[in-house]
């Protein structure tokens, strides 16, 4: 099964206190395409400049990740600089240059027509409904947004919600959508938008997902999987995106679309994520092996006793 991720692809200068890299590969398509790459075929759509190399492309290449939907346009691929001294689990913001991602247009590949599951990552909600309207036959479709959306383009956010099947968001960025302090009464506040689920990624300490009645199954009850302790985060930057990547994956992946399919990515999710903040930007989500994953999957399996 193929999947089919619209969003950024850029170079991100990061400092923690493990340290700082400057320009390294990042953006939320690239972090999700990569985590996703080790359980399905996923495909592209994004924009770059003219400082984005052949070097580049070899990351996707490597991974299998087709990029034919990589537009190249005149001018500077998007940039982002952030650190986290402060704190590891929300990064303060030096600098953003959107440079050709300032004027993006998705532009869908007839060859990409085909996908069978579709993500949505963190862009403008029009561009987001326009890409979901134009691939009206794909089998589910996740998407992600953020604050800045939420307060700037609330309509246009409502109008996309009602045509994703998963929604994947944060705590703050759940209250903030429903305006709500409750994140259970949020989460279906929020479903009642349009999502069939809701997951809401809790950074450190794992991730819930909640059904609209009657989907993906019977029943409506959340279903919460913990995060795995890591020893050392040297870099926070792509973790919800890459968790977005092994939840979308693995769903892809499977023969057959129900709730335990679904519960079951949860912890693929997580284990993308546990991986991605191991190194700055993708260095290790490049270099994975299937055996690395399915070993820290049991990891999981152990510490909830899932099936």
């Amino acid at each position: 099964m193929s999947i089919l991720v619209v969003g950024s692809v850029g170079f991100d200068s990061i400092t923690t206190p493990s340290g700082r890299v400057e320009n390294v590969l990042g953006g939320a398509a690239t972090y999700f395409a990569l985590a996703a790459s080790y359980f399905s075929e996923v495909r592209v759509v994004a924009v770059v400049g003219e400082d984005f190399t052949a070097q580049h492309e070899s990351v996707f290449h490597k991974r299998g990740v087709d990029i034919r939907g990589i537009e190249h346009a005149a001018g500077k691929t998007f940039r982002w600089g952030g650190q986290y001294l402060d704190s590891l689990n929300e990064a303060k913001t030096n600098f953003t240059e959107l440079n050709v991602f300032e004027k993006f247009a998705p532009r869908i590949p007839a060859d990409y027509k085909d996908s069978n599951f579709l993500f949505l990552a963190n862009i403008d909600p029009t561009l987001q409904s326009a890409v979901r309207l134009e691939l009206s036959q794909v089998r589910l479709t996740g998407g992600d947004t953020m604050n800045f959306w939420i307060e700037r383009t609330k309509q246009e956010l409502e109008e996309t919600l009602k045509l994703i099947d998963v929604l994947l968001i944060n705590d703050s960025e759940t209250k903030m959508l429903a305006i709500e302090s409750s994140l259970p009464r949020a989460a279906r506040k929020v479903l009642a938008k349009g999502p069939q689920a809701l997951v809401i990624k809790h950074g450190e300490y794992g991730a819930t997902i909640f059904f609209r009645d009657g989907a993906f199954g019977v029943g409506r009850h959340p279903f919460r999987a913990p995060a795995l302790p890591i020893e050392e985060v040297k870099d926070p930057t792509g973790a919800g995106d890459s968790f977005a990547g092994g939840f979308m994956g693995y769903i892809a992946s499977q023969p057959e679309l129900n709730r335990e399919v679904v519960k079951r990515a949860l912890f693929y999710g997580g284990v993308m994520g546990s991986f991605a903040v191991e190194q700055f930007g993708t260095e290790r989500l490049q270099g994975l092996s299937r055996e690395e994953i399915d070993g820290r999957f049991e990891i999981f399996r152990e510490l909830t006793h899932l099936a």
